[in-house]
């Protein structure tokens, strides 16, 4: 399941082709397409920039009320392989700051 307090990003091989009623997610590795609404585009648009999903839904003026729809719509697209999880501190997986 999807947790509000951690950090998200779209995988590495899926990309977002924008239309009409959001995007496309389409992931190169599996050949998955997955339609996504616009809220939920805004939504993936501001992960890799924020620190939390609660944060990006927030950036992305959604209500609290809402919340609950969109981690079930994260957690599909999680079982899908469209997102995964970020780590919250990038330096700390780099090979350097092992040395």
């Amino acid at each position: 399941m999807i947790d509000l307090d951690r950090p998200y990003e779209l995988e590495p091989n899926v990309a977002l082709r924008p239309e009409p009623f959001g995007a496309l997610a389409y992931h190169y590795g599996t050949r998955r397409l997955v339609f996504v609404r616009a809220t939920l585009v805004r939504v993936l648009d501001l992960l890799p920039s924020s620190p939390t999903l609660h944060a990006a839904l927030t950036a992305a003026d959604i209500a609290p009320a809402r919340h609950a729809s969109f981690v079930a719509a994260l957690t599909s697209l999680h079982a899908s392989g469209i997102v995964r999880e970020r780590a919250s501190d990038p330096v700390a997986l780099s090979p350097a700051s092992h040395a």
